[in-house]
């Protein structure tokens, strides 16, 4: 008997390599905005578009109003003159085709999906995560995708994760695991609705203070062990 059969997993920085997808997309929107395709200019769109992503977490502001106005502040910064909306449809299509895995993600997806349930849990947006869901390797063993847009509530809003249970048939809040990169959203998400949570820290960084993490894990593969 496994001891969580229900996963929850994150998608960006968890499953998805998300940095080579959004890098190849700011390329897409480079030549449809005729800037330049620089790291320089890369790092500068990723630190306005980060700081608007945070806020979004925060429940700052809506998914609608970031999408366009990252766009918006980026080019003003650069004193381009293209259309933000324009390069924001360029960008999210162009996402949506990334649907590049992280080491080991489809094995472990594989692996897990013989006995337990896989679902998506993520903010991301929706048109985005449906088209790289769709065309990836994992497609089949994921039962669903539940997307913050469409629930009406993202993480780490216990909202959210009362949305994800009022879908799935025989999930508790102890059979089940929520698995993910971000303290902000998956962990603190996880720790809001009252659910065990396991932190993919790959990178080694150090745990915050005042949160629970009930497993921590670098490589995916570890996560077999654990469920």
């Amino acid at each position: 008997m496994s001891r969580y059969p229900y996963l929850l997993l994150d998608a960006d920085h968890t499953l998805f390599d998300f940095n080579r997808a959004d890098r190849l997309a700011f390329s897409a929107t480079s030549r449809y905005g005729g800037f330049p395709d620089t790291e320089e200019m890369y790092k500068a769109f990723s630190q306005i578009n980060q700081g608007l992503w945070n806020q979004f977490d925060q429940g700052l502001v809506s998914k609608e109003f970031l999408v366009v106005e990252r766009f918006a502040r980026f080019l003003k910064a650069i004193g381009s003159d293209a259309d933000p909306r324009g390069c924001n449809s360029v960008q999210l299509e162009s996402l949506s085709h990334g649907s590049f895995l992280l080491p080991h993600a489809e094995e472990v997806c594989r692996t897990l999906a013989q006995a337990h349930q896989l679902y998506i849990v993520t903010n991301a947006v929706a048109s985005v995560q449906k088209g790289r869901l769709s065309r990836s390797a994992i497609a089949p063993y994921i039962k669903a995708a539940f997307i913050s847009e469409e629930a009406g509530a993202g993480k780490p809003d216990p909202a959210y994760f009362d949305y994800v249970f009022s879908r799935i048939d025989g999930i508790t809040r102890e059979n089940c695991l929520v698995v993910g990169d971000s303290i902000a959203t998956d962990i603190r998400g996880a720790n809001n609705a009252g659910l065990p949570c396991c932190w993919f820290n790959p990178e080694g960084l150090t745990p915050p203070a005042g949160l629970r993490i009930d497993y921590t894990i670098s490589d995916l593969w570890e996560l077999c062990q654990i469920v």
